[in-house]
């Protein structure tokens, strides 16, 4: 619980008189960055209005200045019943544009207290993602999911393909007899920024694409290895088989795997490829060209990133919560940059981003990703040190 020392009360009147020197200021925002980590993550569990954020943070202050009355009799004595929700009132707008989206450039010799929230320039607001996606077949034609009705959308050779009720697509094997000289057709699945999907292979491995994703596969499995090939973002829960090792290329590098849980980001225009482990175990080789073959073991709970330059660094206790927020519907941000939180947003929403002067700010937070562009810009505007103007299919950012 945050504690509310009294020349920090004192501070806060002052502030709110506008009498406060510059002393006092850097006073008050000092005991600000004062809040721990753990007291962020409680505020920004939801994804209420600004107006349901404040109620919330207000009872929140209410209870901790009732809890320490009896250890500050010199409060109750300067501070009258009156002036409580007053004093409350001037912490939640520290609070609100502060903890709830915390940036790296703020100076300690400035006080964060912003009374007015800009709200983004709309000429037209643009819809969340969705189930999108388009499948490739062995022959090259080709068939757009989100509008192909449930049922048996194709059958090729032993194996025939399902879109299930839920929107998933399920191959499985017809119950034919399999030869092990058959050749194997290729598909690939691939999804459009603004468009996720969820998978099933015939061998019984799950995985989930984010947007701006592809994956490239067998339909049946036949041979030593499980190979599939890579582009994006995908979370995998592969089937056990120890006797047919599943192989994932992604670019120069390849994931071996028996039977696991995790994730890969191969985004180009991220700075790295990153496996994260959540269960069993995979091996991460990088093969890129010019360079001397490398390979490292992860355990759960380890993250490997392939740098530009092949060189492999592995993160030990990776923030499984972080890495699979987009697999879960949210956005989570943890001291990210706000051109990787835009990279983000442009792939889900469908949109181009646009710079007008430099803008480098740093957030941690979490927010849906089933609600309109225009209300996640909203919090992020909540700082008062950036704005936003959604013009068509662009977001314009500027200071």
């Amino acid at each position: 619980m945050v504690q509310i020392p009294e020349n920090i009360l004192v501070l806060i009147e002052k502030y709110q008189a506008g009498t406060a020197n510059p002393v006092e200021k850097k006073q008050l925002n000092d005991w600000y960055y004062s809040f721990d980590d753990q007291e962020v993550n409680v505020l920004l569990s939801d994804n209420d209005s600004e107006f349901e954020l404040q109620g919330r943070i207000h009872a929140k202050i209410l209870e901790t200045i009732r809890k320490n009355k009896n250890d500050q009799e010199s409060v109750n004595k300067s501070f009258s019943k009156w002036r409580i929700p007053a004093i409350a009132a001037s912490i939640i707008l520290l609070v609100s544009v502060g903890i709830l989206w915390k940036t790296g450039t703020f100076s300690r010799n400035q006080v964060v207290v912003k009374s007015k929230i800009a709200k983004p320039t709309i000429v037209h607001d643009i819809a969340p993602g969705g189930n999108k996606a388009i499948l490739t077949l062995m022959d090259g034609s080709s068939l757009v999911l989100d509008t192909t009705a449930n049922g048996t959308i194709s059958q090729q050779g032993n194996v025939s393909i399902q879109k299930l009720d839920n929107g998933q697509l399920a191959y499985s094997v017809n119950g034919k007899e399999i030869k092990e000289n058959e050749d194997a057709f290729y598909n690939t699945i691939s999804t459009p920024r603004g468009g996720q999907y969820h998978i099933t292979l015939s061998d019984g491995s799950k995985i989930w694409l984010n947007a701006a994703s592809s994956i490239r596969f067998p339909v049946l499995f036949i041979g030593k290895t499980r190979k599939v090939e890579i582009t994006g973002e995908a979370y995998f829960e592969v089937a056990k088989n120890k006797e047919m090792p599943f192989l994932v290329k992604v670019g120069s590098s390849e994931i071996e795997v028996l039977g696991t849980h995790f994730n890969v980001n191969a985004y180009n225009d991220e700075s790295s490829i990153k496996t994260t482990l959540l269960e069993g175990s995979v091996k991460v080789t990088n093969n890129m060209v010019g360079i001397k073959s490398t390979s490292v073991y992860l355990v759960p709970g380890q993250q490997a990133g392939i740098n530009k330059d092949g060189k492999i660094n592995v993160l030990n206790n990776a923030d499984f919560e972080e890495t699979l927020a987009w697999k879960n519907g949210r956005f989570h941000f943890k001291s990210a940059d706000l051109s990787s939180i835009l990279r983000q947003i442009s792939r889900w929403y469908n949109v181009d981003i646009e710079y007008n002067g430099k803008v480098d700010l740093h957030f941690s937070g979490q927010l849906t990703r089933n609600e309109n562009v225009s209300k996640v810009l909203e919090k992020l505007e909540l700082t008062g040190e950036v704005n936003f103007k959604i013009d068509g299919n662009k977001i314009i950012v500027s200071r």
